[in-house]
Protein backbone atom coordinates (compact mmCIF):
# COMPACT_ATOMS: atom_id res chain seq x y z
CA UNK A 1 0.00 0.00 0.00
CA UNK A 2 2.76 2.37 0.75
CA UNK A 3 4.19 1.96 -2.86
CA UNK A 4 1.47 3.57 -4.25
CA UNK A 5 1.85 6.74 -2.78
CA UNK A 6 5.22 7.71 -4.90
CA UNK A 7 4.12 6.88 -8.09
CA UNK A 8 0.88 8.55 -7.61
CA UNK A 9 2.42 11.38 -6.59
CA UNK A 10 4.92 11.25 -9.77
CA UNK A 11 2.12 11.62 -11.86
CA UNK A 12 1.74 15.06 -13.81
CA UNK A 13 -0.79 17.33 -12.77
CA UNK A 14 -2.20 20.80 -13.74
CA UNK A 15 -0.88 22.44 -10.89
CA UNK A 16 3.10 20.91 -12.28
CA UNK A 17 1.69 22.40 -15.54
CA UNK A 18 1.48 25.93 -13.75
CA UNK A 19 4.30 25.67 -12.43
CA UNK A 20 6.31 24.85 -15.34
CA UNK A 21 4.44 27.84 -16.75
CA UNK A 22 5.98 30.02 -13.60
CA UNK A 23 9.50 28.66 -14.35
CA UNK A 24 10.00 29.36 -18.12
CA UNK A 25 7.32 31.34 -18.79
CA UNK A 26 4.97 31.02 -21.92
CA UNK A 27 7.59 32.11 -24.30
CA UNK A 28 7.99 27.95 -25.45
CA UNK A 29 4.01 27.69 -25.82
CA UNK A 30 3.94 30.88 -27.79
CA UNK A 31 7.15 29.25 -30.28
CA UNK A 32 5.30 26.29 -30.88
CA UNK A 33 1.37 27.83 -31.67
CA UNK A 34 3.79 30.29 -34.19
CA UNK A 35 5.50 27.80 -35.52
CA UNK A 36 2.19 25.43 -36.05
CA UNK A 37 0.08 28.23 -37.38
CA UNK A 38 2.81 28.92 -40.10
CA UNK A 39 2.82 25.48 -41.42
CA UNK A 40 -0.84 25.44 -41.18
CA UNK A 41 -1.09 28.64 -43.31
CA UNK A 42 1.95 27.30 -45.80
CA UNK A 43 0.19 24.00 -46.43
CA UNK A 44 -3.01 26.05 -47.06
CA UNK A 45 -1.67 28.35 -49.57
CA UNK A 46 0.77 25.15 -51.08
CA UNK A 47 -2.95 23.37 -51.19
CA UNK A 48 -4.84 25.87 -52.40
CA UNK A 49 -2.44 27.02 -55.46
CA UNK A 50 -2.54 23.51 -56.31
CA UNK A 51 -6.22 23.41 -56.27
CA UNK A 52 -6.22 26.30 -58.66
CA UNK A 53 -4.15 25.16 -61.09
CA UNK A 54 -5.87 21.83 -61.28
CA UNK A 55 -9.01 24.30 -61.87
CA UNK A 56 -7.44 26.32 -64.84
CA UNK A 57 -6.12 22.84 -66.34
CA UNK A 58 -9.11 20.86 -66.43
CA UNK A 59 -11.33 23.86 -67.66
CA UNK A 60 -8.83 25.02 -70.01
CA UNK A 61 -8.30 28.41 -69.31
CA UNK A 62 -7.21 30.60 -72.23
CA UNK A 63 -4.01 32.55 -70.77
CA UNK A 64 -2.43 29.40 -68.93
CA UNK A 65 -2.76 27.03 -71.57
CA UNK A 66 -0.91 30.24 -73.75
CA UNK A 67 1.65 30.29 -71.48
CA UNK A 68 2.69 26.48 -71.21
CA UNK A 69 2.64 25.88 -75.09
CA UNK A 70 4.64 29.67 -75.20
CA UNK A 71 7.29 28.05 -73.17
CA UNK A 72 7.04 24.77 -74.70
CA UNK A 73 8.05 26.23 -78.07
CA UNK A 74 10.69 28.70 -76.67
CA UNK A 75 12.63 25.92 -74.80
CA UNK A 76 11.76 22.94 -77.99
CA UNK A 77 13.46 25.63 -80.37
CA UNK A 78 16.48 26.20 -78.25
CA UNK A 79 17.23 22.80 -77.60
CA UNK A 80 16.05 20.64 -81.05
CA UNK A 81 19.03 20.05 -82.98
CA UNK A 82 21.43 19.31 -80.36
CA UNK A 83 22.44 16.32 -79.11
CA UNK A 84 24.52 17.22 -76.39
CA UNK A 85 21.41 19.15 -75.04
CA UNK A 86 19.27 16.31 -75.52
CA UNK A 87 21.81 14.24 -73.52
CA UNK A 88 21.97 16.27 -70.70
CA UNK A 89 18.59 17.25 -70.00
CA UNK A 90 17.47 13.38 -70.11
CA UNK A 91 20.55 12.55 -67.94
CA UNK A 92 18.89 15.01 -65.74
CA UNK A 93 15.67 14.02 -65.49
CA UNK A 94 16.70 10.26 -64.87
CA UNK A 95 17.35 11.49 -61.28
CA UNK A 96 13.86 12.04 -61.23
CA UNK A 97 12.62 8.87 -63.02
CA UNK A 98 10.91 6.26 -60.59
CA UNK A 99 13.44 3.81 -60.76
CA UNK A 100 16.34 5.72 -59.59
CA UNK A 101 14.04 7.05 -57.03
CA UNK A 102 12.78 3.85 -55.91
CA UNK A 103 15.83 2.30 -55.71
CA UNK A 104 17.63 5.43 -53.61
CA UNK A 105 15.13 5.63 -51.23
CA UNK A 106 15.30 1.44 -50.60
CA UNK A 107 19.40 2.13 -50.04
CA UNK A 108 18.55 5.12 -47.53
CA UNK A 109 15.99 2.99 -45.63
CA UNK A 110 18.30 -0.26 -45.65
CA UNK A 111 20.75 2.07 -43.98
CA UNK A 112 18.07 3.59 -41.50
CA UNK A 113 17.44 0.17 -40.56
CA UNK A 114 20.62 -1.00 -39.96
CA UNK A 115 21.37 2.33 -38.00
CA UNK A 116 18.40 0.95 -35.74
CA UNK A 117 16.27 4.40 -37.04
CA UNK A 118 13.01 2.09 -38.25
CA UNK A 119 10.86 5.62 -37.22
CA UNK A 120 12.39 7.41 -39.84
CA UNK A 121 12.54 4.20 -42.25
CA UNK A 122 9.07 3.72 -41.78
CA UNK A 123 8.64 7.57 -42.78
CA UNK A 124 10.31 7.26 -45.79
CA UNK A 125 7.98 4.48 -46.93
CA UNK A 126 5.38 5.63 -46.24
CA UNK A 127 5.79 9.67 -47.95
CA UNK A 128 6.83 7.78 -50.99
CA UNK A 129 4.54 5.34 -51.57
CA UNK A 130 1.88 8.55 -50.79
CA UNK A 131 3.92 9.75 -53.68
CA UNK A 132 3.12 7.03 -56.14
CA UNK A 133 -0.24 6.66 -55.65
CA UNK A 134 -1.14 10.46 -55.93
CA UNK A 135 0.71 10.57 -59.43
CA UNK A 136 -1.44 8.04 -61.61
CA UNK A 137 -4.95 8.88 -59.63
CA UNK A 138 -4.63 12.65 -60.64
CA UNK A 139 -3.21 11.83 -64.12
CA UNK A 140 -6.50 9.97 -64.41
CA UNK A 141 -8.87 12.41 -63.50
CA UNK A 142 -7.40 15.40 -65.40
CA UNK A 143 -6.50 13.54 -68.21
CA UNK A 144 -4.28 16.08 -69.76
CA UNK A 145 -2.41 15.35 -73.28
CA UNK A 146 1.55 15.89 -73.36
CA UNK A 147 2.96 18.94 -75.45
CA UNK A 148 3.07 18.58 -79.11
CA UNK A 149 6.20 20.86 -80.39
CA UNK A 150 7.30 21.40 -83.70
CA UNK A 151 11.39 19.02 -83.15
CA UNK A 152 10.08 16.67 -80.66
CA UNK A 153 13.12 15.19 -78.77
CA UNK A 154 11.95 12.90 -76.12
CA UNK A 155 8.34 10.86 -75.42
CA UNK A 156 6.77 9.93 -72.65
CA UNK A 157 3.42 7.63 -71.79
CA UNK A 158 0.79 8.57 -69.84
CA UNK A 159 -0.90 12.07 -69.34
CA UNK A 160 0.35 15.07 -68.35
CA UNK A 161 -1.05 16.89 -65.69
CA UNK A 162 0.72 16.79 -62.75
CA UNK A 163 4.40 16.20 -64.03
CA UNK A 164 5.22 12.53 -62.33
CA UNK A 165 8.73 13.97 -62.17
CA UNK A 166 8.41 16.84 -60.33
CA UNK A 167 6.07 15.38 -57.89
CA UNK A 168 8.23 12.21 -57.25
CA UNK A 169 11.54 14.47 -57.27
CA UNK A 170 10.33 17.14 -54.70
CA UNK A 171 8.57 14.50 -52.35
CA UNK A 172 11.84 12.19 -52.52
CA UNK A 173 14.50 14.91 -52.19
CA UNK A 174 12.40 17.17 -49.90
CA UNK A 175 11.90 13.50 -47.46
CA UNK A 176 15.41 12.10 -47.94
CA UNK A 177 17.02 16.53 -46.78
CA UNK A 178 14.28 16.56 -43.59
CA UNK A 179 15.62 12.58 -42.49
CA UNK A 180 19.20 13.42 -43.32
CA UNK A 181 19.73 16.78 -42.22
CA UNK A 182 20.31 16.25 -38.16
CA UNK A 183 23.78 13.88 -39.90
CA UNK A 184 25.63 17.65 -40.91
CA UNK A 185 26.63 20.30 -38.88
CA UNK A 186 24.62 23.57 -38.75
CA UNK A 187 26.94 25.65 -40.85
CA UNK A 188 26.19 22.55 -43.75
CA UNK A 189 22.91 22.29 -43.03
CA UNK A 190 21.67 25.04 -46.09
CA UNK A 191 24.30 24.25 -48.34
CA UNK A 192 22.68 20.48 -48.07
CA UNK A 193 19.03 21.39 -48.45
CA UNK A 194 20.07 23.93 -51.23
CA UNK A 195 21.67 21.30 -53.59
CA UNK A 196 18.57 19.19 -52.91
CA UNK A 197 16.24 22.39 -53.95
CA UNK A 198 18.87 22.34 -57.03
CA UNK A 199 18.19 19.49 -57.88
CA UNK A 200 14.13 19.43 -57.76
CA UNK A 201 14.64 22.52 -59.98
CA UNK A 202 16.85 20.90 -62.41
CA UNK A 203 14.50 17.87 -62.88
CA UNK A 204 11.76 19.82 -63.42
CA UNK A 205 13.33 22.54 -65.85
CA UNK A 206 14.38 19.39 -68.03
CA UNK A 207 10.91 18.00 -68.36
CA UNK A 208 10.05 21.24 -69.87
CA UNK A 209 12.74 21.26 -72.00
CA UNK A 210 12.40 17.77 -73.46
CA UNK A 211 8.57 18.41 -74.09
CA UNK A 212 6.67 15.72 -72.37
CA UNK A 213 5.48 18.58 -69.50
CA UNK A 214 4.16 22.01 -69.65
CA UNK A 215 5.01 24.89 -66.83
CA UNK A 216 2.11 24.20 -65.20
CA UNK A 217 2.28 20.73 -64.90
CA UNK A 218 5.73 21.01 -63.43
CA UNK A 219 4.88 23.67 -61.21
CA UNK A 220 1.78 21.43 -59.84
CA UNK A 221 3.76 18.81 -59.14
CA UNK A 222 5.94 21.05 -56.98
CA UNK A 223 3.33 22.72 -55.29
CA UNK A 224 1.47 19.10 -54.37
CA UNK A 225 4.60 17.23 -53.30
CA UNK A 226 5.38 20.17 -50.97
CA UNK A 227 1.73 19.66 -49.27
CA UNK A 228 2.32 16.04 -48.97
CA UNK A 229 5.59 16.65 -47.07
CA UNK A 230 4.22 19.46 -44.92
CA UNK A 231 1.05 16.67 -43.96
CA UNK A 232 3.13 13.73 -43.35
CA UNK A 233 6.26 15.59 -41.71
CA UNK A 234 3.30 16.97 -39.12
CA UNK A 235 2.20 13.64 -39.10
CA UNK A 236 5.70 12.22 -37.52
CA UNK A 237 5.88 14.98 -35.59
CA UNK A 238 2.50 14.08 -33.82
CA UNK A 239 3.97 10.14 -33.67
CA UNK A 240 7.28 11.78 -32.04
CA UNK A 241 5.38 13.47 -29.27
CA UNK A 242 3.10 10.39 -28.32
CA UNK A 243 6.15 8.36 -28.24
CA UNK A 244 7.38 10.51 -25.55
CA UNK A 245 9.36 13.09 -27.35
CA UNK A 246 8.26 16.47 -26.15
CA UNK A 247 10.68 18.40 -27.86
CA UNK A 248 9.79 19.89 -31.37
CA UNK A 249 12.20 20.34 -34.04
CA UNK A 250 12.52 23.08 -36.66
CA UNK A 251 12.93 22.82 -39.81
CA UNK A 252 16.55 23.54 -39.67
CA UNK A 253 16.95 20.27 -37.35
CA UNK A 254 15.52 18.08 -39.51
CA UNK A 255 12.67 15.66 -38.60
CA UNK A 256 14.23 13.77 -35.35
CA UNK A 257 17.22 15.48 -34.25
CA UNK A 258 18.51 12.77 -31.55
CA UNK A 259 19.33 10.86 -34.55
CA UNK A 260 22.04 12.61 -35.84
CA UNK A 261 25.41 10.53 -34.09
CA UNK A 262 23.71 7.13 -35.27
CA UNK A 263 23.27 9.31 -39.10
CA UNK A 264 26.48 10.31 -39.32
CA UNK A 265 28.64 7.88 -41.87
CA UNK A 266 31.45 7.10 -39.05
CA UNK A 267 31.44 8.96 -36.34
CA UNK A 268 33.91 7.12 -34.16
CA UNK A 269 36.71 6.37 -37.19
CA UNK A 270 39.86 8.63 -36.90
CA UNK A 271 42.08 9.68 -40.37
CA UNK A 272 41.34 7.07 -42.89
CA UNK A 273 44.69 7.03 -44.49
CA UNK A 274 47.84 8.37 -42.48
CA UNK A 275 50.31 10.63 -44.39
CA UNK A 276 47.47 11.03 -47.44
CA UNK A 277 50.12 12.36 -49.83
CA UNK A 278 52.26 10.05 -49.67
CA UNK A 279 49.36 7.11 -49.70
CA UNK A 280 48.68 8.66 -53.23
CA UNK A 281 52.25 9.03 -54.38
CA UNK A 282 52.39 5.48 -54.25
CA UNK A 283 49.06 4.28 -55.49
CA UNK A 284 50.19 6.85 -58.71
CA UNK A 285 53.51 4.96 -58.87
CA UNK A 286 51.21 1.50 -58.60
CA UNK A 287 49.25 2.79 -61.05
CA UNK A 288 51.86 3.20 -63.77
CA UNK A 289 53.91 0.24 -63.15
CA UNK A 290 50.25 -2.13 -63.34
CA UNK A 291 49.69 -0.11 -66.69
CA UNK A 292 53.61 -0.57 -67.55
CA UNK A 293 53.03 -4.64 -67.14
CA UNK A 294 49.67 -4.47 -69.60
CA UNK A 295 50.92 -2.84 -72.11
CA UNK A 296 53.80 -5.06 -72.40
CA UNK A 297 51.50 -8.42 -71.84
CA UNK A 298 49.68 -6.41 -75.00
CA UNK A 299 51.80 -5.58 -77.03
CA UNK A 300 53.26 -9.50 -76.89
CA UNK A 301 49.85 -10.89 -77.43
CA UNK A 302 48.96 -8.63 -80.58
CA UNK A 303 52.38 -9.38 -82.48
CA UNK A 304 52.64 -12.87 -81.55
CA UNK A 305 48.97 -13.54 -81.95
CA UNK A 306 49.04 -17.34 -81.37
CA UNK A 307 46.30 -19.44 -83.16
CA UNK A 308 44.72 -20.77 -80.55
CA UNK A 309 43.49 -17.27 -79.56
CA UNK A 310 41.19 -16.62 -82.27
CA UNK A 311 40.33 -20.28 -82.51
CA UNK A 312 38.49 -20.76 -78.96
CA UNK A 313 35.85 -17.25 -80.40
CA UNK A 314 35.42 -19.58 -83.48
CA UNK A 315 35.10 -22.87 -81.26
CA UNK A 316 32.38 -21.41 -79.17
CA UNK A 317 30.66 -20.07 -82.05
CA UNK A 318 29.78 -23.65 -83.34
CA UNK A 319 27.62 -23.38 -80.22
CA UNK A 320 25.57 -20.77 -80.48
CA UNK A 321 21.73 -20.84 -80.32
CA UNK A 322 19.08 -18.41 -80.19
CA UNK A 323 18.90 -19.09 -76.18
CA UNK A 324 22.13 -19.18 -75.45
CA UNK A 325 22.59 -15.94 -77.34
CA UNK A 326 19.81 -14.65 -74.69
CA UNK A 327 21.72 -16.02 -71.93
CA UNK A 328 25.14 -15.28 -73.02
CA UNK A 329 23.45 -11.56 -73.37
CA UNK A 330 22.33 -11.44 -69.86
CA UNK A 331 25.85 -12.38 -68.64
CA UNK A 332 27.63 -9.88 -70.76
CA UNK A 333 25.21 -7.31 -68.90
CA UNK A 334 26.62 -7.99 -65.76
CA UNK A 335 29.92 -6.78 -66.48
CA UNK A 336 28.66 -3.54 -68.11
CA UNK A 337 28.77 0.02 -66.96
CA UNK A 338 25.54 0.40 -65.98
CA UNK A 339 25.38 -2.95 -63.43
CA UNK A 340 29.05 -2.44 -62.00
CA UNK A 341 27.81 0.96 -61.06
CA UNK A 342 24.83 -0.13 -59.59
CA UNK A 343 26.23 -2.62 -57.50
CA UNK A 344 28.92 -0.45 -56.55
CA UNK A 345 26.65 2.64 -55.54
CA UNK A 346 24.41 -0.01 -53.56
CA UNK A 347 27.29 -1.33 -51.61
CA UNK A 348 29.47 1.12 -50.64
CA UNK A 349 26.31 3.09 -48.64
CA UNK A 350 25.22 0.18 -47.08
CA UNK A 351 28.98 -0.84 -45.89
CA UNK A 352 29.70 2.56 -44.39
CA UNK A 353 26.34 1.84 -42.33
CA UNK A 354 27.20 -1.90 -41.44
CA UNK A 355 30.95 -0.85 -40.38
CA UNK A 356 30.76 2.66 -40.16
CA UNK A 357 34.27 3.06 -41.72
CA UNK A 358 35.57 5.22 -45.11
CA UNK A 359 38.08 3.12 -45.34
CA UNK A 360 36.87 -0.16 -47.42
CA UNK A 361 34.51 2.20 -49.38
CA UNK A 362 37.81 3.96 -50.28
CA UNK A 363 39.14 1.13 -51.70
CA UNK A 364 36.31 -0.04 -53.43
CA UNK A 365 36.13 3.23 -55.10
CA UNK A 366 39.95 3.64 -56.02
CA UNK A 367 39.68 -0.29 -57.06
CA UNK A 368 37.13 0.83 -59.82
CA UNK A 369 38.36 3.81 -60.91
CA UNK A 370 41.83 2.37 -61.18
CA UNK A 371 40.22 -0.83 -63.35
CA UNK A 372 38.10 2.05 -65.61
CA UNK A 373 41.01 4.26 -66.29
CA UNK A 374 44.18 1.29 -66.84
CA UNK A 375 41.25 -0.47 -69.00
CA UNK A 376 41.25 2.60 -71.24
CA UNK A 377 44.75 3.44 -71.31
CA UNK A 378 45.73 0.13 -72.56
CA UNK A 379 43.08 -0.63 -74.42
CA UNK A 380 44.05 3.02 -76.54
CA UNK A 381 47.48 2.10 -76.21
CA UNK A 382 47.73 -1.63 -77.46
CA UNK A 383 44.69 -0.94 -80.07
CA UNK A 384 44.25 -4.69 -80.30
CA UNK A 385 41.50 -6.08 -82.80
CA UNK A 386 38.55 -7.62 -82.05
CA UNK A 387 38.29 -11.52 -83.00
CA UNK A 388 37.66 -12.61 -86.51
CA UNK A 389 34.37 -13.95 -86.24
CA UNK A 390 30.60 -12.61 -85.81
CA UNK A 391 30.39 -9.98 -83.32
CA UNK A 392 26.90 -10.22 -81.88
CA UNK A 393 27.28 -6.96 -79.86
CA UNK A 394 28.40 -5.13 -83.00
CA UNK A 395 31.26 -2.20 -83.00
CA UNK A 396 32.66 -1.20 -79.87
CA UNK A 397 34.57 2.04 -79.02
CA UNK A 398 37.56 0.61 -77.73
CA UNK A 399 39.95 -2.79 -78.67
CA UNK A 400 39.72 -6.02 -77.72
CA UNK A 401 42.93 -5.88 -75.19
CA UNK A 402 42.19 -6.15 -71.95
CA UNK A 403 38.50 -6.91 -71.67
CA UNK A 404 36.96 -4.18 -69.80
CA UNK A 405 33.73 -6.28 -68.85
CA UNK A 406 35.43 -9.04 -67.56
CA UNK A 407 38.23 -6.70 -65.68
CA UNK A 408 35.54 -4.52 -63.96
CA UNK A 409 33.24 -7.53 -62.70
CA UNK A 410 36.63 -9.28 -61.35
CA UNK A 411 37.90 -6.10 -59.48
CA UNK A 412 34.35 -5.31 -57.89
CA UNK A 413 33.57 -8.99 -56.83
CA UNK A 414 37.07 -9.65 -55.20
CA UNK A 415 37.20 -6.07 -54.04
CA UNK A 416 34.03 -6.94 -52.19
CA UNK A 417 34.77 -10.28 -51.19
CA UNK A 418 38.23 -8.88 -49.67
CA UNK A 419 36.05 -6.49 -47.87
CA UNK A 420 33.16 -8.96 -46.54
CA UNK A 421 35.35 -11.88 -45.43
CA UNK A 422 37.08 -9.47 -42.68
CA UNK A 423 34.17 -8.17 -41.55
CA UNK A 424 31.55 -10.60 -41.09
CA UNK A 425 31.74 -13.85 -39.29
CA UNK A 426 28.73 -15.46 -40.27
CA UNK A 427 29.21 -18.60 -42.96
CA UNK A 428 27.10 -16.44 -45.23
CA UNK A 429 30.77 -14.87 -45.89
CA UNK A 430 31.59 -17.56 -48.09
CA UNK A 431 28.92 -16.53 -51.22
CA UNK A 432 30.53 -13.78 -51.78
CA UNK A 433 34.03 -15.71 -52.60
CA UNK A 434 32.03 -17.97 -54.40
CA UNK A 435 30.27 -14.84 -56.78
CA UNK A 436 34.17 -13.71 -57.33
CA UNK A 437 34.86 -16.41 -59.12
CA UNK A 438 31.58 -17.13 -60.84
CA UNK A 439 30.37 -13.35 -61.75
CA UNK A 440 33.91 -13.29 -63.79
CA UNK A 441 33.60 -16.95 -65.52
CA UNK A 442 30.08 -16.48 -66.67
CA UNK A 443 30.96 -12.36 -68.32
CA UNK A 444 34.05 -14.22 -69.61
CA UNK A 445 32.46 -17.06 -71.27
CA UNK A 446 29.90 -14.83 -72.53
CA UNK A 447 32.17 -12.11 -74.01
CA UNK A 448 34.14 -15.05 -75.89
CA UNK A 449 31.15 -16.29 -76.97
CA UNK A 450 29.50 -13.30 -78.30
CA UNK A 451 32.86 -12.76 -80.48
CA UNK A 452 33.86 -9.98 -78.70
CA UNK A 453 37.36 -11.37 -77.18
CA UNK A 454 40.28 -13.66 -77.15
CA UNK A 455 41.54 -15.55 -74.17
CA UNK A 456 44.02 -13.78 -73.94
CA UNK A 457 42.35 -10.57 -73.56
CA UNK A 458 40.51 -12.35 -70.47
CA UNK A 459 44.35 -13.35 -69.41
CA UNK A 460 44.85 -8.99 -69.58
CA UNK A 461 42.09 -8.62 -67.11
CA UNK A 462 43.22 -11.07 -64.83
CA UNK A 463 46.65 -9.38 -64.47
CA UNK A 464 45.10 -6.10 -64.32
CA UNK A 465 43.27 -7.26 -61.37
CA UNK A 466 46.04 -8.61 -59.40
CA UNK A 467 48.33 -5.64 -60.15
CA UNK A 468 46.11 -3.44 -59.07
CA UNK A 469 44.50 -4.91 -56.69
CA UNK A 470 47.85 -5.53 -55.06
CA UNK A 471 48.84 -2.33 -55.16
CA UNK A 472 46.08 -1.19 -53.27
CA UNK A 473 46.19 -3.73 -50.33
CA UNK A 474 49.74 -2.81 -49.46
CA UNK A 475 48.63 1.01 -49.75
CA UNK A 476 44.96 1.60 -48.45
CA UNK A 477 45.35 -1.46 -46.22
CA UNK A 478 41.74 -1.99 -46.34
CA UNK A 479 40.98 -4.34 -43.43
CA UNK A 480 43.03 -2.62 -41.09
CA UNK A 481 41.30 -2.05 -38.52
CA UNK A 482 38.23 -3.96 -39.20
CA UNK A 483 35.68 -4.21 -37.57
CA UNK A 484 32.13 -6.22 -37.43
CA UNK A 485 29.01 -4.27 -37.43
CA UNK A 486 27.91 -4.97 -33.97
CA UNK A 487 31.52 -3.97 -32.62
CA UNK A 488 31.11 -0.78 -34.95
CA UNK A 489 27.78 0.00 -33.07
CA UNK A 490 29.56 -0.45 -30.03
CA UNK A 491 32.05 2.05 -30.51
CA UNK A 492 30.02 4.42 -31.79
CA UNK A 493 27.81 4.52 -28.74
CA UNK A 494 30.74 4.49 -26.61
CA UNK A 495 32.06 7.83 -28.40
CA UNK A 496 28.88 9.61 -28.06
CA UNK A 497 28.18 8.68 -24.43
CA UNK A 498 31.84 10.32 -23.97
Amino acid sequence: MTSAGPSASAAPSPRDDNRVLERTGWSPVRHFAERSVLGLLVVIAVGLGFGALLLLVRFHWSPLQSLDHAVADGLNHQVAGSDAKVAVLQQISSFGGRVFMIALVAVVVTMLLIRRRPRLALYLVVTGAGALILDPSLKTLVGRLRPVVESPVAHAPGNSFPSGHALGSMVVYGMLALVLLPMFRARWRPWFLALAGIIVLLIGFSRIALGVHFLSDVVAGWLLGIAWICTTAYAFRVWRREAGHPDEPVLHDGLEPEAGPDLRPAPAEGAVLPHPWAKGAEILVGWVLTFGLLYAFGYAVTRWNPGWDDGVPRWLQTFRTPALDDLSWWWSKAGDTHAILAISLVFCPIALALWRQWRPVLFLVLTMIGELTLFLTSAAAVGRPRPGVEQLDGQMPTSSFPSGHIAATICLWTAIAIIVMARVRSPWRWVFPVLAVLMPLGVALSRMYRGMHHPTDVLGAMLLTAAWLTVLWWTVRPNARAVTATEAARESRQLVGA
